[in-house]
């Protein structure tokens, strides 16, 4: 694991709010010239802890009016049985986040979806067909009471 200095958090904090900031707004606002911050943006990238930039999207404006929250619970925990399930939830692409869990659950999905409707039948169809399903529990979200917001690195 790469140890991080002060500048390399402050670059972070940076991006995380905005990673569209060219090279020299970035170097202005942690205090560096542009060669040695491209250099330390490049060391971080290089060293997986920058893992891409992509663009945050409101679901409700582009018709994905339901958020669920999908707790799966296996039968088998046998190697071949998890690989296939984690497999399939990558494959479905209303499924936008995917966590291996430790409790009476084993999967926490986050489904984006246009209806409820639509959810039946990504249940019927896709979710109720991976194997060694013993049990599903949805929760529904009504709305989102903290955004997505930068990781705490102090």
């Amino acid at each position: 694991m790469r140890t991080l200095d002060a500048i390399d958090r402050h670059i972070l904090l940076e991006l995380q709010h905005d990673g569209r900031l060219t090279n020299q707004e970035l170097a202005d606002r942690v205090g560096l010239s542009p060669s040695p911050c491209l250099r330390r943006v490049r060391a971080l990238q290089d060293d997986g802890v920058i893992t891409g930039y992509t663009a945050e999207i409101a679901a409700g404006t582009v018709g994905l009016a339901i958020t669920a929250f999908v707790r799966l619970r296996l039968s088998s925990h046998a190697t071949d049985v998890v690989d296939q399930v984690e497999e399939r939830l990558r494959d479905i692409p209303e499924v936008v986040e995917a966590y291996l869990l430790a409790g009476d659950d084993d999967y926490l999905a986050k489904v984006a979806v246009a209806s409820f409707s639509e959810y039946e039948e990504l249940m019927r169809t896709q979710l109720r067909a991976i194997p060694s399903i013993a049990g599903i529990t949805t929760t529904f979200a009504f709305g989102v009471t903290k955004p997505r917001s930068p990781l705490p690195l102090g």
